[in-house]
């Protein structure tokens, strides 16, 4: 009996750690643990592209590995029951979405859409990069030009954990511009009628928070999910990155700058990050101070 209680003392002791040395916890971001809350105003330069920053996208349709994700998995038929491309894009985010339930530590045995969802099927739960992958590849299957997009903290270089956040981003043919796609939250923001990209995002936060509204396929959600949405997701819209070469290619035969996969955007008088969580070097990235670097229109 001494022994039991001895086990339920020690296990509310660790309870009561883990609760105070959680990721929302004041102690845990002093201690450089967890990213700090503070929403910090970020100023893009806005001038000519710069011209080698160049970025590919599938042919989706003649890209057999698209149309085979489209054909397995019921793409079209999802698309074809609205007429609008917002409303197929909302669809396909809802539909990725109810793949898995998120899990922050497992992965898959591959980063392609194809074996992710295989993998789902099986019962395995994964993690935000997984619904930004999924979410790109459903979306370029059935015509929309997709890609995912890492966000990164202000302090990614010093705090240990939760320095990242994955989801992806679609070109509207519509709105002419790229949109957030939040696949593990199922959220689009908008703003006005227009749904915005991850820069005009953080953008509305600090200065139309009132008319911001976060939408899925089931229309907008209340303000109680808005305000726990954008608490959460406001420190990670800092640091901007995605891949040069958005193709379903191996990692080998994709297109690379001066030895670079990815291109970051950095915020005007910010520091080009080089290490991610005080231990894994950012070693991949070029960086750009350009907004319309970072989002052209793809050719």
């Amino acid at each position: 009996m001494k022994q039991i209680v001895n086990i339920t003392i020690d296990r509310i002791i660790a309870l009561i750690f883990l609760a105070i040395l959680s990721s929302c916890s004041p102690l845990f971001r002093a201690l450089n643990l967890a990213p700090s809350n503070s929403l910090k105003k970020i100023v893009f330069l806005n001038k000519s592209i710069t011209p080698q920053y160049r970025f590919f996208y599938s042919d989706t349709t003649k890209n057999e590995y698209l149309r085979k994700l489209r054909t397995n998995y019921g793409l079209n038929t999802i698309a074809s029951n609205h007429e609008d491309e917002f409303s197929k894009i909302k669809a396909i985010l809802n539909w990725t979405n109810k793949q898995w339930s998120h899990s922050g530590s497992n992965t898959p045995s591959k980063f392609d859409p194809i074996s992710i969802l295989e993998e789902a099927k099986d019962g395995n739960n994964f993690r935000c990069v997984e619904y930004g992958i999924v979410s790109a590849g459903a979306l370029s299957s059935i015509g929309i030009q997709s890609r995912v997009l890492a966000l990164k903290t202000s302090d990614v270089a010093k705090i240990k954990y939760g320095a990242g956040h994955v989801v992806a981003e679609s070109y509207s043919k519509k709105f002419e511009k790229w949109i957030f796609i939040g696949g593990q939250y199922n959220a689009i923001p908008m703003l006005k009628n227009i749904p915005l990209n991850a820069v005009e995002f953080q953008k509305a936060i600090l200065e139309n928070i009132d008319e911001l509204k976060i939408v899925n396929s089931k229309g907008e959600v209340s303000n109680k999910e808005k305000e726990k949405y954008i608490k959460w997701i406001s420190k990670y819209l800092y640091y901007f990155d995605v891949n040069f070469d958005n193709r379903n290619l191996p990692y080998e035969e994709k297109f690379k700058l001066a030895a670079k996969s990815r291109l970051m955007l950095v915020p005007l008088g910010a520091e080009n990050p080089s290490i991610f969580q005080k231990k894994s070097e950012i070693d991949y990235c070029l960086y750009t101070n350009n907004v319309n670097d970072f989002y052209q229109k793809p050719k």
